[in-house]
């Protein structure tokens, strides 16, 4: 697999790399990173082939893009595709206001707040692009909208359709930790490709059973986000941590499992987890977050890692992968 060939998002004229680079961790993930790191981290995956970024208002109350921007606004913006999303606004800080609050180590002065109307989209979007200091993003997704389907379809989404027909965005998306949703979005005819984060990994392919077939039956694609679900799947003994949460003893033990016959072959977990979702037809690209430059450039090799078939075949045997369920 080429990490860094360019593909198509749906039918659409925008290209994503097959690796793309998740934006999270440089807005302050449960860490700080600061701004030369971040600078860093994205120059790196930029000399390694990464052409595809995904940020959000949510990461690091607006860290995150304009972290992204410094660093992108230096490039041709004709070769790189830049995703962002809508759905939360940022605010003037609110203690207990901002329900994510807890997760970002860094201030910078912001809280989200939940806003799917059609002038909250808009206005968020304009308040991206000023802290991105760009003129469009490529992509712009619906960013958890779970309990908010309803203003989600009758008022963000139109907005989203509007912003694409007039040219000012290249595709219409959603971003979510689950798939049901999603293929119920799907089903409207509206959106291009969705952003399926941790529900099409090594440890759980719940995503396989609604949106991936739904998706490739329309020609649309999907970009998967959290392949190391949290950090379980690169290190289960020094990162335990799945979805968000301390890994249970279940997850830990089938994750060591994995990490055993991946080692049996001389590969890494972090390259089988990696490359596994994009061997399903309607998978585009993978997202992996990087705080680093050591961390960019561990992605990219993981990403190029020559995994042998028998390696699949064995996690089969094993009874650790389902035989129907797509594999390289």
């Amino acid at each position: 697999m080429d990490p860094f060939e360019r593909v198509p998002l749906g039918g659409t004229g925008v290209t994503v790399t097959r690796l793309g680079m998740g934006l999270a961790p440089i807005g302050g993930l449960f860490e700080p990173v600061g701004d030369a790191a971040a600078t860093a981290t994205i120059d790196t995956a930029w000399d390694l082939g990464v052409r595809f970024f995904d940020t959000a208002p949510l990461y690091g109350a607006g860290l995150s893009e304009r972290r992204a921007g410094a660093a992108l606004r230096r490039r041709d913006r004709s070769a790189f595709t830049l995703a962002t999303k809508v759905g939360r606004r940022l605010v003037p800080e609110q203690s207990g206001k901002d329900h994510a609050a807890g997760m970002w180590a860094e201030p910078s002065g912001a809280s989200a707040v939940w806003d799917f109307s059609f002038s909250g989209v808009r206005l968020s979007y304009r308040e991206s692009l000023a802290r991105l200091g760009l003129d469009r993003a490529d992509v712009l997704h619906l960013h958890d909208p779970d309990v908010h389907f309803g203003p989600a379809v009758a008022e963000a989404l139109p907005a989203l359709v509007e912003l694409r027909k007039a040219g000012e965005i290249g595709a219409v998306s959603a971003g979510m930790n689950q798939s049901a949703m999603l293929t119920e979005f799907a089903r409207t005819g509206a959106f291009d490709c969705f952003l399926l984060a941790g529900r099409y990994t090594l440890l759980d392919q719940s995503g396989l059973a609604d949106l991936l077939p739904e998706c490739a039956r329309r020609g649309l694609s999907v970009i998967v986000g959290g392949v190391y679900n949290s950090g379980v799947l690169a290190d289960p003994d020094r990162r335990a941590v799945y979805d968000y949460h301390p890994a249970t003893a279940r997850v830990i033990n089938r994750t060591r499992a994995l990490a055993k016959i991946c080692g049996r072959h001389g590969v890494p977990l972090r390259a089988a987890a990696l490359q596994f979702p994009l061997a399903h037809p309607a998978v585009a690209s993978v997202l992996v977050g990087m705080r680093s430059a050591r961390e960019a450039a561990d992605a990219a090799a993981m990403a190029r890692w020559e995994i042998p078939g028998r390696l699949w075949r064995d996690l089969i045997r094993e009874g650790l992968l389902d035989p129907e369920v797509p594999h390289p």
